[in-house]
C-alpha cells in the first residue's frame, strides 16, 4: 500500500516515514503543501496523511484542490489544532479523518488501516474468499485456518488484490503501490512474487487463488 505523508515537522515527518515503512508501507513524503499537491495529482496513493499547518499552501488548500480534481484516494488529517471548527472544516475540505497531535502510534496506525479498508470497500478487518483469509489488524494470511509464511512483499501484494477484488490489477500498478517510486517499473520482480504465492496458496494446483488475465494483470479469484 503506496502512503503519501505531507509533514513539515521534519523530526516528525521522518518518525512516521519509518513507523509506516516498518508495518510495510511503501511511501513518499512532502514538507509543503505544493509538494503534496503535486505527489498527490501525480501518482495514485491508498491514503495521503495530511498535516493542516503546511507552507506555501495549507492543508486545507491542498485537500481542497485535490478533491476538486477528482483524486479519491482516502485523506487522514493531522492537526496541532484542537478546536471543533478547524476539525469540522477539514471533514468539509474533503479530508475523510482527522488525527490530533500528539498521537500514539497505534492509533495512527489503526486508523490509516480503516481507512484503506474502508476505501475499498470493507468495513471488517478481516477478508475472506474461500478458505483464504486477509487479517489486515494482524498482517496475516491464511488458507483453511492456518498461517502462511509471507515475506512482507508477498504479503503486500497479496494484501492489495485481496483488497481490490474487482479489479484487473497490472504490473505496473502493484510496483507503484508496494514499492518507493523510484523503482524500476520494468522489472518482472512482481511475476516473482506471484508465482511464489501460488506456490504457497496453492500447492496442490486445486484453488487458483490468482487469476492472469493475458496483457493486462491479475486479478484474486472470487469464486474460491
Amino acid at each position: 500500500m503506496r502512503i503519501l505523508i505531507a509533514e513539515d515537522d521534519s523530526r516528525l515527518l521522518t518518525q512516521l516515514d519509518a513507523l509506516l515503512q516498518q508495518h510495510g508501507y511503501s511511501v513518499d513524503l512532502a514538507d509543503n503543501g505544493e509538494h503534496a499537491l503535486f505527489l498527490i495529482q501525480e501518482y495514485t496513493y491508498d491514503l495521503a496523511i495530511i498535516d493542516i499547518g503546511l507552507p506555501k499552501l495549507d492543508g486545507f488548500d491542498v485537500i481542497r484542490k485535490a478533491r476538486k480534481a477528482d483524486i479519491k484516494s482516502p485523506i487522514l488529517i493531522l492537526t496541532a489544532r484542537d478546536r471543533w471548527q478547524e476539525k469540522v472544516e477539514g471533514l468539509d475540505a474533503g479530508a475523510d479523518d482527522y488525527l490530533t497531535k500528539p498521537f500514539h502510534n497505534e492509533e495512527l496506525l489503526a486508523r490509516v488501516k480503516a481507512l484503506i479498508r474502508r476505501a475499498s470497500g470493507q468495513a471488517n478487518p478481516t477478508v475472506e474468499f474461500g478458505p483464504i483469509t486477509l487479517d489486515t489488524v494482524a498482517e496475516e494470511i491464511t488458507v483453511n485456518g492456518t498461517p502462511l509464511v509471507l515475506t512482507a512483499y508477498e504479503y503486500k501484494v497479496m494484501e492489495y488484490l485481496m483488497l481490490n477484488p474487482q479489479k484487473v490489477i497490472s504490473k505496473t500498478e502493484l510496483t507503484e503501490h508496494i514499492y518507493d517510486q523510484d523503482f524500476d517499473l520494468d522489472s518482472n520482480v512482481i511475476e516473482v512474487f506471484v508465482g511464489r504465492l501460488r506456490k504457497k496458496l496453492d500447492p496442490k494446483g486445486s484453488l487458483k487463488p490468482i487469476e492472469t488475465l493475458r496483457g493486462r494483470g491479475y486479478r484474486i479469484n472470487r469464486h474460491l
